[in-house]
Order: C-alpha cells, then sequence, then structure tokens
C-alpha cells in the first residue's frame, strides 16, 4: 500500500477499532472464540488420551474423574473426542472461507475492475450457480467424489462464494473511479497493482466482516454433511460426525448429542456477533 493510501485507510481503520473495542458484545463473542480455539487446539495437548481407544467395557459410562464428559457408544472419551472434533471442525471453516473468499474476491474484483463483456460473463456465471440450491450441490458432489476433509473443504468453499463476488464487484466499480485510481493508472500503474494496491485494501473491512459470518455459515455446512454421513468420516471425529454418532442414544444418554450441539451453537452465535460487530464497526455512515 503506498503512503497515500495508507494515510486514507488510517483514520476510518482507528475509528472501527475504538469502536469494536467498546462493543461489549463484540468483546463477549472474540473472548468467546478465543476460549473454543483453545479449547479445540490446546485441550487434546493438556489432556493427552488417544480419541479413538475403544474400552467396550465402559460404553455411555457417566462423568468421571477419568472422564469427565463420559465416554460414548465405543467407550471413547467425549472431552477429549469434542476437543478434536472442534479442531477439525474449526478447520474446515476457515479453510472453506479461504477457498471461498479468494474466488469471490477474485472474481469480483476482475468483473467490477474490467466490466464490459467479462463482466457480464462472470456475473452470469455467478448467477447460474447461485441459482443453484447450495446444499444439495453439496450433497450431490461429495456423493460423487466421496467424503473426507478436502473435499469437504472445497465443496463448502467453491459453492459459498458467489455472493461475496456481487459484493465485491459493486465496491470496486465505485472504487475504481475515484481520484487516487485514475491518477495511478495516468502514471502507467499496471492494472494488477492498481487493483491490489490501491483499490482491494479499501475493501479489505468488507472481506473481513464477509469472511467472520463465513466461517460460521461453513461450520453448520460441515456439521449438516457430517451428520448425512458425506462429511468427516469415523474414526476422526467433528462436532457433525458426533451428533450422527449420537442420534441412536438420544434418549439413553442424550448428553452424546447436547455437547456437540452446544459446542456448534455457541461457536456460531459467537462467530455471527462478532461479524455484526465488525460490520457496525466499519460502517461508514454511522
Amino acid at each position: 500500500m503506498t503512503i497515500t493510501s495508507a494515510h486514507r485507510a488510517q483514520a476510518p481503520a482507528q475509528r472501527s477499532w475504538r469502536r469494536l473495542r467498546r462493543d461489549p458484545v463484540a468483546t463477549l463473542s472474540a473472548a468467546t472464540l478465543v476460549l473454543v480455539v483453545l479449547f479445540a487446539f490446546l485441550g487434546p495437548v493438556v489432556r493427552p488420551v488417544d480419541p479413538d481407544v475403544l474400552d467396550l467395557g465402559r460404553q455411555l459410562a457417566p462423568s468421571t474423574l477419568a472422564h469427565p464428559l463420559g465416554t460414548d457408544e465405543s467407550g471413547r472419551d467425549v472431552l477429549v473426542r469434542l476437543m478434536l472434533g472442534g479442531r477439525i471442525s474449526l478447520m474446515v471453516g476457515l479453510f472453506a472461507v479461504l477457498v471461498s473468499v479468494s474466488v469471490g474476491t477474485l472474481v469480483g474484483a476482475l468483473a467490477g475492475f474490467y466490466g464490459g463483456w467479462l463482466s457480464g460473463f462472470l456475473m452470469r456465471v455467478t448467477d447460474g450457480i447461485l441459482a443453484l440450491p447450495a446444499f444439495f450441490l453439496s450433497v450431490l458432489t461429495l456423493t460423487f467424489f466421496g467424503p473426507g476433509l478436502v473435499p469437504l473443504v472445497l465443496v463448502i468453499g467453491l459453492t459459498s462464494w458467489m455472493g461475496l463476488a456481487r459484493l465485491v464487484r459493486g465496491e470496486v466499480l465505485k472504487y475504481r473511479e475515484e481520484q487516487y485510481v485514475e491518477a495511478a493508472r495516468a502514471l502507467g500503474s499496471h492494472d494488477s497493482r492498481v487493483l491490489f494496491r490501491h483499490i482491494l485494501p479499501q475493501i479489505l473491512p468488507t472481506l473481513i466482516v464477509n469472511a467472520s459470518v463465513g466461517i460460521s455459515t461453513a461450520i453448520l455446512a460441515e456439521s449438516a454433511l457430517s451428520f448425512l454421513g458425506l462429511g468427516i468420516q469415523p474414526p476422526n471425529a467433528s462436532w457433525g460426525n458426533m451428533l450422527s454418532g449420537a442420534q441412536n442414544y438420544f434418549y439413553t444418554a442424550p448428553r452424546l448429542a447436547v455437547y456437540p450441539g452446544l459446542l456448534i451453537l455457541i461457536t456460531v452465535l459467537a462467530t455471527n456477533l462478532l461479524g455484526d460487530a465488525l460490520r457496525d464497526a466499519t460502517d461508514p455512515t454511522d
């Protein structure tokens, strides 16, 4: 970023940061997400129990000192599987959003910057994919290619970029007419430099807000697809396939469904609230 564009972005960024720090909902949501991340990534280090060890003599055992949240239908430690399942669910959400934001930003930026036939073509493709039910498309694709971590990330990411592409296109159309962009072009700057150094940094807050909300959507999608047996496969744990495994024991051991369901709820709610707070903090009209 040039000195001029950096100076231009500095004041709004500082104002947004002040708003965010003063928002108790944003603070609580961020703290909750930090705790969830620590639970998922540091928890297994603190509690180094093999999550795949079967103890058929302790199936559906209640909470004990050895197993604080009890055991599942195969005698495995529920607490450790929740931690490792959270790690996988969070990673799916993060990497799926990286795919979605990358594709959506690229398509929207090219369409907005160059316009003309390229914009028309890219937007028609976007509208065509947007017209298809994303979940049905995900189920169909995973049924054809098979379940797994990588296919799951790619499917979720590649079925959720369309809305962002339209949003980015509108933002680029607005900023490409600014005087500093015209000046950069007049000085002979290459199109890629103008786009990536002068325009895209201005829409970075939009991308961050979209990504934060997209993570929660991706986590829900992973949970639903894993619940249907099309996502993460046993013995690997995710919150979604833990819910799937608990459905046959809902009346005898409801905690097996309550624990992963509660973690999904908390994570999605905190992510959405933080996304709303980021949107409000970066809104220039307030």
